[in-house]
């Protein structure tokens, strides 16, 4: 069966800004690890059929073990379509030894303008068993905070 996770928000910006974060390795080291972790992009090719790898290291893995490690995860990321500046697919694949955390989940960024901002929507499909469907939401609210803190322009 799958499982599909989801979260948005209303960010300060317009979807031209919004969609440049989501394909600048700068920008997505910024923004894209949720709170309590830090990440490194170790490979990148920002086009349809490119991708990146990043690896998340836990700040403090005690409550929340990595994936791929005690401390990290370590993610493969596919761009599957690219629309500026409507939609960003990706395909995920973690590194674990985990059965649990086994798969290709699909990440699907879509950004429509809403008033002088964009809506934001994340939504993950075919989720990994082994990742909880609540602190995958929170993680995801949580890398969109930090998109918002990255791009908002303050008026």
């Amino acid at each position: 069966m799958s499982r599909t996770h989801r979260a948005s928000r209303v960010i300060a910006a317009p979807p031209e800004t919004v969609y440049g974060a989501l394909l600048d390795r700068e920008s997505l080291e910024a923004w894209l690890p949720p709170d309590g972790m830090r990440g490194r992009v170790e490979r990148w090719d920002p086009r349809s059929g490119g991708g990146f790898r990043i690896v998340l290291a836990h700040l403090d893995p005690t409550d929340s073990p990595g994936k791929t490690s005690d401390a990290t995860d370590v993610v493969d990321v596919g761009f599957v379509d690219l629309v500026p500046p409507e939609r960003v697919v990706q395909r995920a694949v973690f590194e674990a030894d985990d059965p649990s955390y086994a798969g290709i989940m699909t990440m699907t960024w879509y950004l429509a303008a809403a008033g002088d901002g964009t809506e934001v929507t994340v939504t993950a499909t075919d989720v990994p068993p082994g990742i909880d469907q609540a602190v995958h939401e929170a993680g995801i609210a949580s890398s969109l905070a930090n998109l918002a803190a990255y791009v908002e322009v303050v008026g």
